[in-house]
């Protein structure tokens, strides 16, 4: 994702931060079509529901008008509208245990022998997404955007508006809680 609004030419991009942090709706307007596609993806790599991606999308914008006197138009717009995005997509997996799919790297890490086994694929899949909805929300997310999205640390620790530090250690633990919860079933990851 752009740090920058990419139509926007770069010598009035200053102008146009300045107004949306003095509430314009012009300027706001402008950010929302630049970057409106690039936290509907982010909020959906989290959750994986679209339809609460989109309504989380709108929640999102919403809470970025309310708080633009709050941004800082010396900075990239991207991190801090993704920071509020992520902690909006954060409240809602505490509220809703998520439905998660797996998709293929799952598959990927299996040998080649259970790789061809259709059951066998849909069971560790259905079990790995099961150990993954029982992990805390906070380390659940920091797990799907790292190992599933991905995203490197930095990006992680700025999502979640903690340090590179924080974000490698809740990787870790939530690496380490599938690991043991895997273990219990009897898939040796």
């Amino acid at each position: 994702m752009p740090d920058r609004a990419e139509s926007v030419p770069e010598a009035i991009l200053g102008t146009v931060l300045e107004r949306f942090r003095r509430g314009d709706l012009d300027a706001f307007e402008a950010l929302f079509r630049e970057h409106q596609r690039a936290v509907y993806g982010w909020i959906l790599r989290m959750i994986r529901d679209t339809g609460a991606a989109e309504d989380l999308t709108v929640e999102s914008f919403l809470r970025m008008h309310r708080a633009c006197a709050s941004f800082d138009p010396a900075r990239p717009f991207a991190p801090w509208a993704r920071r509020i995005a992520t902690r909006i997509a954060l409240d809602w997996l505490r509220a809703r245990p998520p439905e998660t799919e797996l998709g293929d790297e799952i598959v990927a890490a299996l040998p080649a022998s259970g790789r061809s086994d259709p059951g066998v694929v849909a069971e560790i899949r259905a079990k790995t997404a099961q150990a993954l909805a029982r992990l805390p929300p906070r380390l659940r997310i920091a797990a799907v955007l790292s190992l599933v999205e991905e995203q490197p640390h930095k990006e992680v620790a700025a999502a979640l508006g903690i340090s590179v530090t924080a974000a490698k250690l809740r990787v870790f633990r939530a690496v380490r809680l599938l690991r043991k919860d895997l273990e219990r079933q009897g898939i040796t990851p």
